[in-house]
């Protein structure tokens, strides 16, 4: 069973909360997998995190680059993980089928979105019921806020 946290957005968007959590991913020697929901969304993803101020390195690649094995984060539409990782973050409301192949899942969500919402709250019903450690993080001024 994988440990889920599910990450309640309400300051910034995926594109500014996701490279911090990518970077503690790297700092912690682990290998991601960025499952977004659309081939654009991988796009605009790709460019950001090579974008982004801080971390100022977040090595990755896309099925464009190629060479998933060599990408210590991946950034894909599809549910795999070619690069051999064990975090797994979904954005977009998007789902795995294989979240018990994960050591991590990070499920971030815009919470100024009701349906997005909606469909966080549906996927934390479906892995409380596939027996997954849950937890639930939000957004605050001061960072991340571990919720009951």
């Amino acid at each position: 069973m994988a440990e889920i946290g599910f990450y309640h957005l309400l300051r910034t968007g995926p594109d500014q909360a996701l490279p911090q959590l990518l970077g503690r991913t790297l700092s912690a020697g682990e290998r991601a997998v960025v499952v977004c929901g659309s081939d654009e969304r991988v796009a605009a993803l790709d460019a950001a995190l090579w974008l982004c101020p801080s971390p100022d390195w977040l090595p990755h690649g896309t099925r464009a680059i190629g060479q998933a094995e060599m990408q210590p984060i991946w950034l894909a539409t599809d549910d795999a993980a070619p690069n051999g990782a064990r975090f797994l973050f979904l954005l977009d409301g998007a789902t795995s089928s294989r979240l018990g192949e994960f050591a991590r899942v990070f499920d971030l969500f815009d919470g100024r979105d009701p349906a997005a919402v909606a469909a966080a709250r549906e996927r934390w019903r479906t892995a409380k019921a596939g027996g997954h450690a849950l937890t639930y993080w939000q957004q605050t001024a001061s960072g991340w806020e571990r919720k009951a």
